[in-house]
């Protein structure tokens, strides 16, 4: 396991990473155990916006929907937020919660096994949800759209990041299908987080749902 630790303006967060984390069905490593860049740009993007009173967290409910490490979520905490959840796949859970321990952020945090597709309503409405690195397979957009509907609320504000790569925007154009509009906010190139000689462009995005889907009215 590697510990990190993140510092984003005045604030370190405490990351562990467990490289070593594989599906014990397909053998496959779980990408989400690791620190991905989308998740570094999602909260370097925050900060800065919520500096330029651009996006307000500051007593928000916060849901991270495919949270990895938790690093976006994590700082949401560290930025005021009254209450935030951090949610994915069960064998991401354990190292979630090492994540919140590491940092004194259990009165804040709350961790929960989520997949995308499972009715979310009762964790209630929230305020802020944050994704990052989720935009990888169309058909998965279905599933993540379903999930977020459950959550949405009136005056829910949605942020997202993604390295811009093949697919992003399939995955965009299905989720607006799926009643939910992303708007490009920024576009960032950096270097790689396990790979400081290489270089990817990143891009940041706002997300609102769809008025002519009439579900705001349903939640």
């Amino acid at each position: 396991m590697a510990i990190r630790e993140v510092v984003i303006d005045d604030t370190c967060v405490t990351i562990h990473e467990c490289d070593n984390l594989g599906d014990p069905i397909t053998g496959r490593a779980i990408t989400g155990s690791w620190l991905w860049d989308s998740a570094l740009c999602l909260s370097e993007w925050i900060s800065e916006a919520v500096a330029n009173n651009q996006v307000r967290i500051s007593g928000a409910t916060v849901l991270e929907l495919g949270a990895g490490t938790g690093l976006p979520g994590l700082f949401a905490a560290t930025s005021g937020a009254s209450h935030v959840i951090l949610t994915d796949v069960g064998s991401l859970v354990p190292n979630l919660c090492a994540n919140v321990g590491a940092n004194g952020l259990e009165d804040l945090v709350q961790v929960m096994e989520l997949k995308w597709g499972e009715d979310a309503s009762m964790l209630g409405q929230v305020d802020v949800l944050l994704l990052s690195d989720l935009f990888y397979d169309p058909e998965e957009m279905p599933v993540l759209a379903k999930t977020m509907h459950s959550v949405w609320a009136e005056g829910t504000r949605g942020y997202a990041a993604s390295e811009v790569r093949d697919g992003v925007d399939e995955c965009l154009k299905v989720l607006q299908q799926e009643g939910f509009e992303s708007h490009e906010v920024t576009l960032m190139t950096r270097p790689l987080n396990r790979d400081s000689v290489e270089t990817a462009l990143f891009a940041v995005y706002v997300i609102s749902r769809l008025s002519y889907t009439g579900l705001d009215s349903e939640n």
